[in-house]
C-alpha cells in the first residue's frame, strides 16, 4: 500500500483536518475520509476504528451466540470473557509487546533509518519549497504511521506549517506526485520505516525545512522541472 498523501484536497471532510498547533497528529484524534486511494486504503483506514477491532474480537461471540442458541444468554453475560479476548487481540495480535519491539532492528539499523527519513524529506521539502517560489517561512514534511503491527502499514504523508496559523497545507497534484515519488521507494520502504517507529515505539515523525535555504540552484532546476504553461486558445 502507498504512502496516502494527506491534505485538504484528498479528503472528504478537509474541515476536520483543522488544528491548533503542529506536527498534526492524526490517526485516533480524527476520523478522516480519503478521496481515492481505492478499496484497500478505505478498508485499512476503517481497520484505525478501535470500536470496530472490538467487534471482530468478539465476533466468535456473535456466531457462537448463532450456533448454540440455548447458550446466548450466558454468552453475552460473559463481559470478563469479552473483555480478555480484546486485550488478547489488540495486545498480542495487532501489537507488538514491548520485549519484542527490541529485536524488530538493531539500534544501529533504526538510526540510519531515521536518517534516511530525515534526508529525503528535506529533499522533498527544498524542491517543493523551490516550487512555490516560497523564499521564506517554515514548512514541515510530517510522517506519521499507524502503531498497529501485524497489519499493511498505513502511512500518511502531510505539509503543515505553523506560519500564519498551524495547519495543514494543501497541495496540487504534481507535489503530491513529488512527495509519492522521492519520499519512498522500493529500498527505502514503508514497512521499513514502520519497522524502526514500532522498536522506537514512536509513529509520528517530523521534518522541519527553512525555504529562505533553498539555494538558486534548486530554483532553477524546480523552474526547468516545471511543465510550460499551456498557451490560451485563440
Amino acid at each position: 500500500m502507498s504512502a496516502f498523501i494527506l491534505s485538504p484536497d484528498t479528503v472528504w471532510n478537509p474541515k476536520a483536518l483543522a488544528t491548533g498547533s503542529v506536527p498534526r497528529k492524526v490517526l485516533h484524534r480524527i476520523a478522516f475520509l480519503p478521496k481515492g486511494g481505492g478499496l484497500g486504503l478505505n478498508l485499512r483506514v476503517i481497520m484505525e476504528n478501535e470500536p470496530l477491532r472490538y467487534f471482530i474480537a468478539l465476533s466468535p461471540f456473535v456466531i457462537a451466540m448463532f450456533i448454540w442458541r440455548d447458550l446466548a444468554l450466558p454468552i453475552s453475560q460473559a463481559p470478563v470473557a469479552m473483555i480478555i479476548v480484546i486485550g488478547f487481540f489488540e495486545m498480542k495480535v495487532l501489537r507488538v509487546s514491548a520485549e519484542k519491539r527490541k529485536t524488530l532492528m538493531d539500534e544501529d539499523q533504526a538510526a540510519r533509518v531515521q536518517d534516511t527519513l530525515s534526508y529525503r524529506a528535506r529533499r522533498v521539502l527544498t524542491k517543493l519549497a523551490a516550487l512555490r517560489g516560497q523564499t521564506s517561512g517554515e514548512v514541515m514534511l510530517v510522517v506519521e504511521q499507524s502503531e498497529l503491527a501485524h497489519v499493511t502499514p498505513l502511512t500518511l504523508v502531510s505539509l503543515q506549517t505553523r506560519d500564519g496559523k498551524p495547519r495543514i497545507l494543501s497541495l496540487t497534484p504534481e507535489e503530491r506526485d513529488l512527495i509519492a515519488a522521492e519520499l519512498f521507494d522500493e529500498e527505502f520502504t514503508e514497512r521499513l520505516l514502520h519497522t524502526a517507529n514500532l522498536r522506537e515505539d514512536v509513529y509520528l515523525r517530523s521534518v522541519s525545512f527553512d525555504a529562505r535555504g533553498v539555494s538558486g540552484h534548486a530554483r532553477l532546476a524546480a523552474l526547468l522541472d516545471s511543465p510550460a504553461p499551456q498557451e490560451a486558445p485563440a
